[in-house]
């Protein structure tokens, strides 16, 4: 099945680069194959290069993504983590090897039918949620199979669900989607958001689709713009990029960023 909405076009979610404990810890995006694309931004691998000396905190930054993950040493277990409007924080254990598979905005819900309101700002099992993808990961994936073999397998198991099955899409979603992200999340949400439904109607349809309103989406897609940008500490002063994205002041700016990415902008864009 191909979709005519490929959100990947306007939008390139970001997780930043692991910078605690050296080279102990490495974090790693694969591209899916091509017809997977328009629904799943990578496939991405957390893991340890070496035992750590205690836990490891990993804190993920909001992107409006929905992810499933499990730990290869440990298959049987894998999970679900829905749009979160915050950052959120993971305690790991001192030896991991995590796989992910990061699906963009809205793709989950549409291919599962799965309403995304009901996965948002926590993690839960995936088997509760979709137990044939739980099924498939805890029966196929082991920490003896290499890189090349595990995006073999995954890519292979979703472009079979795609091919055998016929998904149905809300164009009014995609539309006001679509102004968002051309928008870079800087937009007049009662007023710029005209595709023919009410604010209520709409916010229905983002809390199925997305997970969360069409105003907390945006401003999702406003921080990730801004780190997308890589601005410097020194431009963030002198550039007042608060202001260009639609911030009304400083602090104002400054909380908000905190609030998606658990700590402040000086302190994220620190060299």
């Amino acid at each position: 099945m191909e979709t005519q909405f490929n959100i990947r076009n306007l939008y390139t979610p970001i997780q930043p680069t692991v910078k605690q404990m050296a080279n102990a810890v490495s974090y790693n995006e694969i591209l899916p194959d091509i017809q997977l694309q328009p629904y799943i931004y990578c496939f991405w691998e957390l893991e340890t290069n070496q035992p750590l000396a205690e836990q490891f905190n990993y804190r993920v930054v909001a992107d409006g993504c929905i992810d499933i993950f499990f730990n290869l040493n440990n298959p049987h277990e894998s999970f679900i983590m829905g749009f979160c409007k915050k950052y959120t924080e993971f305690e790991l254990e001192n030896v991991f090897h995590y796989i992910g598979i990061r699906f963009l905005p809205t793709m989950f819900p549409m291919l599962y039918n799965i309403n995304a309101k009901d996965l948002s700002n926590h993690a839960q099992n995936l088997d509760a949620v979709v137990p044939s993808i739980s099924k498939f990961i805890s029966g196929n994936f082991s920490n003896e199979l290499d890189k090349s073999r595990r995006a073999h397998l995954l890519n292979t198991f979703f472009k079979n669900y795609i091919n055998q099955h016929t998904f149905t899409y809300d164009n009014r979603v995609q539309n006001a989607i679509n102004i968002i992200l051309k928008n870079f999340g800087v937009l007049n949400i009662e007023k710029d958001l005209d595709v023919g439904l009410s604010s209520r109607q709409l916010r229905r349809l983002f809390e199925f689709y997305i997970g969360d309103s069409q105003k907390t989406f945006s401003q999702v897609v406003r921080f990730q713009n801004i780190l997308k940008a890589k601005p410097s500490i020194q431009s963030l002063k002198s550039n007042k990029l608060f202001l260009e994205q639609g911030y009304y002041d400083q602090a104002h700016f400054i909380k908000n960023f905190k609030n998606f990415y658990g700590v402040t902008p000086n302190h994220a864009f620190r060299k």
